[in-house]
């Protein structure tokens, strides 16, 4: 019998796409030089596919009507914040992929995760980074009950997916899906055919076994996830765990997910005994300095469906050459420089000659436009050099014909500025609460030049 001929295939990291020569750009994503090398053979119906036992098979075919549409009960994780972010908690049948930076503490959130869940579930962790000694001293530094829990350390796929026949268990870690490899496949760990494939081959058996999959995934030094593009495309649920240098404070947030809402953010912080869920993540990013300076103003922001308090900073200084800078921190840098042209342009104030920072205090990033009169206020305060009021709280949509636009769930930010003690408030006309909010004044502005005229009696 011949031999099965190796294909040379060129595949490029950031989408997976392949080509069959090289060449600079990758004509799917329009990517430069992206494109590796890689010998691919060919699996056989004994391989990868034959092992999850729909090789050959013929899918049968139904109405839409025919089909049972009940909903799977979700497994609470034991973490709130967690539940937060994948909706309500896992789903069976489902794949989440988690990514993050080296030491932000993906490992250690699993595995506290996978403990709780192994009390009244079946867990598997399978680690194929670290060694179960490893995996044990961690789960004892941490004082973390170890009875439950099934433990592996290996990163043949098909081993696992023995594993997981034998075991049948509701959950199942894999940490991380680079290091995992299929054996059919002649191209080594954490390459973008063996991330593609892994990842398809895991994501059709938690369908077929209707169990939770978690993959661990690695980061680019961008700050992207590792991987072929197509890799977030294949699984249900993805989230970041970011953590800001120098903080102790963890951000989960969710990119994807087909089981609830997308840019939901859970807030962890990382202590002695492991990750830890802060309740109350407004009090944190709100931690203003005891000492007044100009610059500094208080937004509430909205992140999946909670309102989110946050402090804006601000500084304008002299430009110390010709070309002034506009740099916005966890903000959108373009939205920044339109936003001092419609400054100058609806209230005649130019800031032409002047380098202009931004920051969001505590590594927050906002995606929503509600921030953006509060960070114009802000950079107004640095520029006039005047103290804005700790009590006051500023949210609001800008357009380029200097109107201030509504923005989704006002009322719901109000409340949450009145529970943390605000006394004054300016946003847009049509965001004005229907009902007194406690100490609250709400003052309505339609346009940046009458929010200026209010600012400066406040």
């Amino acid at each position: 019998m011949a031999k099965a001929k190796r294909k040379t295939a060129f595949v490029c990291g950031d989408c997976g796409g392949e080509h069959t020569k090289w060449q600079g750009q990758c004509t799917v994503c329009q990517a430069w030089n992206t494109l590796t090398q890689i010998n691919i053979t060919p699996i056989t119906a004994s391989g990868a596919a034959a092992s999850l036992g729909y090789a050959g098979s013929t899918p049968e075919i139904k109405k839409l009507a025919d089909v049972e549409a009940a909903e799977n009960s979700r497994i609470p994780s034991g973490f709130g914040e967690l539940d937060r972010v994948l909706g309500g908690g896992f789903v069976p049948g489902s794949m989440v992929l988690i990514g993050g930076e080296p030491g932000a503490g993906k490992s250690t959130l699993l595995l506290q995760t996978c403990t709780q869940l192994a009390l009244n579930k079946k867990v598997l962790y399978v680690t194929g980074e670290e060694s179960l000694q490893q995996l044990a001293l961690r789960a004892k530094r941490l004082n973390l009950p170890m009875d439950g829990l099934h433990v592996a350390s290996e990163t043949r796929a098909e081993i696992v997916a023995s594993h997981i026949e034998t075991l049948v268990p509701d959950v199942v870690i894999l940490d991380s899906v680079q290091v995992m490899h299929i054996d059919g496949i002649d191209s080594t760990p954490g390459s973008v055919t063996q991330v593609r494939e892994t990842a398809a081959y895991f994501t059709r058996l938690a369908k077929l076994k209707s169990i939770v999959i978690v993959l661990v995934g690695h980061v680019t030094k961008e700050g992207g996830l590792a991987g072929p593009k197509v890799l977030e495309h294949m699984i249900d649920c993805f989230m970041m765990l970011d953590s800001p240098a120098g903080s102790r404070y963890r951000t989960l947030r969710g990119h994807k997910n087909r089981f609830g809402a997308i840019n939901e953010l859970g807030v962890f912080a990382m202590t002695d005994g492991g990750m830890r869920e802060v309740a109350n993540p407004s009090a944190i990013f709100l931690q203003r300095g005891e000492v007044d300076s100009p610059g500094s103003i208080a937004t509430v922001t909205w992140e999946g469906t909670r309102p989110l308090l946050v402090e804006l900073q601000a500084l304008v200084d002299d430009a110390a050459s010709g070309y002034p800078k506009r740099v916005a921190v966890g903000l959108d840098q373009q939205r920044l420089a339109m936003h001092l042209a419609v400054l100058h342009r609806h209230c005649g104030i130019t800031l032409g000659d002047q380098d202009v920072f931004a920051n969001v205090v505590g590594g927050v990033r906002i995606a929503e436009t509600g921030a953006d009169l509060a960070v114009l206020l802000a950079v107004l305060g640095s520029f006039r050099d005047r103290v804005l009021p700790k009590s006051l709280i500023v949210f609001g949509e800008l357009g380029l014909t200097g109107e201030v636009r509504p923005v989704a769930n006002g009322q719901e930010r109000l409340r949450e500025a009145a529970k943390h003690g605000f006394k004054q408030a300016i946003v847009p006309f049509a965001n004005r609460p229907k009902e007194s909010l406690g100490g609250l004044t709400v003052h309505g502005v339609k346009t940046l030049s009458s929010a200026l005229e209010v600012l400066a009696n406040v």
